[in-house]
């Protein structure tokens, strides 16, 4: 997970995804290695899974490789505008121009900034991240669906105190960017399904969970 800008510089070939984030989570070995960035479409398939499919207006948590795929994805839903929260507002630079690129307005804010009601806050802070609890609360209450993306240990602090709306884990997102891994090994292409795939991810939901 932390060398997802290596893989990318790594990859002799990349996705569009990759290819606009910047980052390469798969690498598919060959004569040359070709890079894919799956997290866009795990995130993508994980709210659509949740009953989220689209939205307009969005909160995204950190200014990472992450963030940069939970942007994609946010752009792919619909939205129309989308809030970047950053410890450090100046290091953000890259998602601003990632919004540029993709035609989608983004703002830039500290995590202790007045909080426009949104619908859906992504986040994409380290596991283990906690904030404090007044932000925790003016971020939930105008924050509504929580998509977070640390999944170990869960619920995360941020999950546990919010109080806006439903709350998805990162293991959707965890199981779904891994769906689309596995087509690429097996086909060369994260959206062409697999073969009896509806199982395959049935079986790999049930091996996480223990069941």
């Amino acid at each position: 997970m932390p060398l997802k800008e290596e893989a990318f510089r790594v990859a002799a070939t990349r996705d569009r995804h990759a290819e606009l984030t910047g980052a390469v989570n798969t690498l598919l070995l060959g004569s040359e290695p070709a890079g894919f960035n799956t997290d866009v479409g795990g995130i993508v398939d994980a709210l659509a899974e949740n009953g989220v499919d689209s939205f307009r207006r969005a909160r995204i948590l950190g200014a990472g490789a992450t963030a940069a795929s939970a942007l994609v994805a946010a752009f792919e839903c619909g939205a129309e505008h989308v809030e970047v929260r950053a410890r450090r507002p100046e290091r953000a630079g890259a998602m601003d121009r990632l919004g540029e690129d993709l035609g989608l307005p983004v703002s830039v804010r500290t995590f202790d900034a007045p909080a426009a009601p949104v619908d859906i806050t992504i986040a994409t802070l380290p596991s283990g991240t906690v904030l404090d609890p007044d932000t925790t609360g003016r971020l939930g209450e105008a924050g509504g669906t929580l998509f977070e993306a640390a999944y170990a240990p869960w619920p995360s602090a941020l999950a546990a105190g919010w109080r806006g709306g439903q709350v998805i884990s990162g293991f959707a997102m965890l199981l779904h960017q891994a769906v689309r891994q596995v087509r690429v090994f097996v086909h060369g292409d994260p959206q062409r399904p697999l073969d009896e795939e509806t199982r395959v991810r049935d079986e790999m939901r049930s091996a996480y969970m223990g069941d």
